[in-house]
């Protein structure tokens, strides 16, 4: 039986990835939040919206499958699988309009029904690779 916190991570998904709404990443996370992304750390909502805007830019049909969850008390473990289309620059690379999937997991602490602290863990490398490969195709 799935518990508060595993609902609120799956809201998470649901609600900030999928549906965009901003309101709900001010709802769910503490303005002390901290989170820990492939990119770096960042502290708050509004720290939070500003990575996810560079992510959206470069691949604005996001969509997140949330794939399992796992909950022990406030500590939550949620795997993922996303696909998008790259329509937008992301890290010096053009688009190249392919469609990609990446997964990944990310660790949630969250008290009171409040994220504390997140960490995101997905292999950003071999996406830019993937990217990398067809923008070189695109422009040959």
């Amino acid at each position: 039986m799935p518990t508060d916190n595993e609902a609120i991570a799956r809201r998470w998904f649901e609600e900030v990835w999928n549906a965009r709404r901003d309101e709900c990443v001010d709802e769910l996370m503490l303005p002390e939040s901290l989170g820990h992304m492939e990119g770096g750390d960042v502290r708050g909502p509004a720290d939070f919206k500003a990575a996810r805007q560079g992510l959206l830019t470069a691949f604005p049909d996001v969509k997140v499958t949330v794939e399992d969850v796992v909950g022990d008390g406030e500590k939550v473990a949620v795997r993922w699988a996303a696909s998008a289309t790259h329509k937008g620059e992301a890290l010096g690379l053009k688009p190249t309009n392919i469609p990609v999937r990446f997964r990944g997991m990310t660790w949630l602490v969250i008290r009171n029904g409040r994220i504390v602290e997140g960490w995101d863990a997905w292999n950003q490398g071999k996406l830019m690779e993937e990217m990398r490969t067809a923008a070189s195709e695109v422009s040959a």
